[in-house]
């Protein structure tokens, strides 16, 4: 069996949406290996074994902004299957979570991995973007689908 069928991750992200001023927390990722350009993308990353996605999202946050969420104060806003990761481990499941609760500064905290992590604009990141994370934060804007695929065939559900 290969191990794109057999390795089916849980990742985060966490839409923190400043309703007053109109803005979202967001980080500019550097280029990396499995990511030729920069890109903007929202906070988040990989849920732990064992950890509950909630609590995986808010963990997220605070590692690469240094904000703070009580994992109660984050709403599920859109469920996104990802078929092929751009680091070709296989698929991938991306849970979008979103607040407009925190404390704390919006901070680099991941110079390492990011150029920058800034507020900008709540109705879309700027470009380029991840387009899983443009796609997540579209569904919270637009109230819907709760769900959504990226990167599979019109055959591969059948």
């Amino acid at each position: 069996m290969s191990t794109s069928v057999m390795n089916s991750r849980n990742m985060v992200c966490v839409i923190v949406h400043d309703k007053r001023a109109g803005t979202i927390a967001a980080v500019h990722y550097a280029a990396r290996n499995w990511s030729p350009q920069p890109a903007w993308t929202l906070p988040g990353g990989k849920a732990e074994p064992g950890e509950a996605l909630d609590e995986a999202a808010a963990r997220e946050l605070k590692e690469e902004t240094g904000l703070l969420v009580d994992p109660a104060d984050l709403a599920l806003v859109h469920v996104i299957h990802v078929e092929q990761g751009r680091d070709e481990a296989g698929q991938f499941v991306l849970f979008a979570f979103a607040t407009d609760t925190w404390t704390g500064e919006l901070t680099n905290t991941e110079p390492d991995k990011h150029l920058s992590a800034q507020w900008v604009a709540a109705d879309r990141l700027p470009e380029p973007a991840f387009p899983t994370s443009a796609q997540a934060l579209a569904a919270y804007q637009n109230g819907g689908p709760s769900f959504s695929g990226y990167g599979w065939s019109a055959t591969a559900a059948q």
